[in-house]
């Protein structure tokens, strides 16, 4: 693992990363709609690298952004990300479980964002905060969920990543808590593969959908076009 990975407009320290930069945290930065946020909380910012491309995102509106890890070491990388950003004072860091924060915290957000743990096998990883980043034990899709009830305004909308199993399982949790996707990404490596990851949209009102498809790579060593046109602004080689 590189202990840093560079974007055109910041850098992640990732050395004391359970999960370092990927696909999924990139995908979702890059998709999520910011275009009304105001308020936006990023829920397990890991090593803060969603927050941050949302941050070079709204630089213009400026909003503000909450980032929440409860992970120890995983909150101080973040931090130490968030502090070498050019937006270090537009994010306020908690190092508090999703479940803590919900339960206290008086406003609503405009746009919520997660790359939630989807791993439900027994064999739990030895490393504590590999457990907490992959494991559902820690984050059940019912708390994310409750959570986002709770913690989105009226017009919101709650953006998360997940393999198709799991998006689904919680599409149909999602609209018996009244929250219902509106916007539907699955995500393919190459044009014949299977689904990947899904991005699912969640809103309040259900009165519309969009629905598409993502494809990464257009053959064995170049991204498509789709790929890069989403991820232009961030990746130093597109």
């Amino acid at each position: 693992m590189l202990n840093s990975f560079h974007f055109k407009q910041f850098s992640i320290s990732q050395e004391n990363a359970a999960h370092p930069v990927g696909t999924d945290g990139v995908l979702l930065g890059a998709w999520a709609d910011v275009s009304a946020a105001k308020k936006i909380l990023d829920i397990g910012t890991g090593t803060g690298v969603v927050a941050l491309m949302l941050a070079q995102r709204t630089a213009i509106q400026q909003p503000v952004i909450t980032a929440l890890e409860p992970n120890p070491a995983a909150f101080e990388q973040a931090m130490k990300n968030f502090s070498r950003s050019a937006w270090s004072t537009h994010i306020q860091a908690y190092p508090l479980t999703i479940q803590q924060f919900s339960i206290n915290y008086p406003d609503k957000f405009d746009l919520l964002v997660s790359n939630p743990p989807f791993f439900t096998e027994k064999t739990l990883p030895p490393d504590d905060g590999r457990k907490m980043a992959r494991h559902t034990d820690f984050l059940s899709s019912s708390d994310l969920l409750l959570a986002a009830t709770r913690l989105l305004s009226a017009q919101g909308k709650f953006c998360v990543i997940l393999p198709p199993a799991q998006a689904q399982h919680l599409c149909e949790k999602g609209a018996a808590l009244g929250l219902y996707y509106t916007k539907i990404t699955q995500v393919l490596s190459r044009i014949h593969s299977p689904v990947e990851r899904v991005l699912l949209q969640f809103e309040r009102n259900p009165l519309h959908l969009i629905k598409d498809t993502l494809v990464i790579y257009q053959d064995q060593q170049q991204y498509s076009d789709a790929y890069r046109s989403l991820t232009k602004d961030f990746y130093l080689n597109f």
